[in-house]
């Protein structure tokens, strides 16, 4: 009987961060990269960000970075104006240290509320090839 799972997806949802901080390119880098480190991540590429302009609708902007890793991918896109951050941890690796993420995340933004979703992924996943 197979017990493992392909990899799991940690998503963070934060509220009432700092607004400064939110907007500050170099401090959502240094957290991307850090986590990357803390988690024992390997990179395949620098990280990317991008300043994402206001839509004129429900984003007002902010940053949007990401991370592709050997173990898949992790992204921080932020919202200043609305204090608000949404993040994703997403690795082939099983036992993800979330609460590391989410430590991270509230220290380094100063997020005053969280909502976090966790997804085990690839249930199914083949423990041989099949071609």
């Amino acid at each position: 009987m197979k017990t493992e799972h392909f990899g799991e997806h940690f998503m963070l949802d934060g509220y009432g961060g700092n607004e400064r901080k939110l907007n500050d390119k170099k401090l959502v880098l240094d957290c991307i990269n850090g986590l990357v480190k803390k988690l024992g991540m390997n990179k395949l590429a620098e990280p990317v960000i991008l300043s994402a302009p206001d839509n004129s609708k429900k984003d007002p902007g902010g940053w949007s970075a990401f991370v592709v890793i050997a173990e898949s991918h992790i992204s921080i896109h932020t919202f200043p104006k609305r204090g608000f951050i949404s993040a994703d941890a997403y690795t082939c690796k099983n036992g993800i240290d979330t609460d590391l993420i989410k430590d991270c995340l509230i220290d380094t933004f100063d997020l005053k509320d969280i909502e976090t979703n966790f997804v085990k992924r690839g249930t199914k996943y083949p423990p041989n090839n099949i071609y």
